[in-house]
């Protein structure tokens, strides 16, 4: 299963660049032995000086544009399930076992998603009640990715 991480803004030199660069290094190392057969990070930016309503919708058209069709979706947002690491890993476990080709999740920018992804997301991730800068927001997702990946192979990384 392909695994995809679709954000709207580019991490460029941000401090947090060098985390999901290890994150992701790690995860392709130990995902393929698990059944993830890939994983990358697509950035995307909407043309500046558009109204909000007219660059959520041109941002969501960009997320939707960096995965596959049949693709299974998860936008993160907010409102969405709050999930456990071990309740995340049983959700890819789920998903890798039941045949979905790839999961695409989606980061929104700063105003959040716009209808066209909110409406075809078939799910909705949340880490927690906050809300995260989308930078941020990268991180935690690739963590928490590598996490399961942990948690799927039996490696100590995870504790809980």
């Amino acid at each position: 299963m392909r695994l995809v991480i679709a954000a709207v803004g580019r991490l460029k030199n941000a401090p947090e660049a060098l985390l999901v660069e290890d994150y992701s290094a790690r995860i392709r190392a130990s995902g393929r032995n698990l059944g993830f057969s890939s994983f990358e990070i697509r950035e995307v930016e909407a043309p500046r000086g558009l109204e909000t309503p007219i660059r959520k919708l041109r941002e969501a058209e960009m997320l939707m544009g960096c995965v596959s069709s049949g693709a299974h979706l998860a936008a993160l947002d907010e409102q969405g399930d709050s999930l456990s690491s071990s309740a995340f890993a049983d959700r890819l476990a789920k998903w890798r076992d039941e045949g979905v080709p790839s999961v695409g999740f989606f980061i929104g920018g700063a105003d959040g998603h716009g209808p066209v992804v909110t409406n075809a997301a078939q799910t909705r991730l949340a880490f927690g009640r906050a809300t995260w800068p989308h930078m941020f927001v990268r991180t935690m997702l690739c963590e928490q990715l590598y996490r399961a990946m942990t948690i799927l192979s039996g490696h100590p990384y995870h504790r809980g």
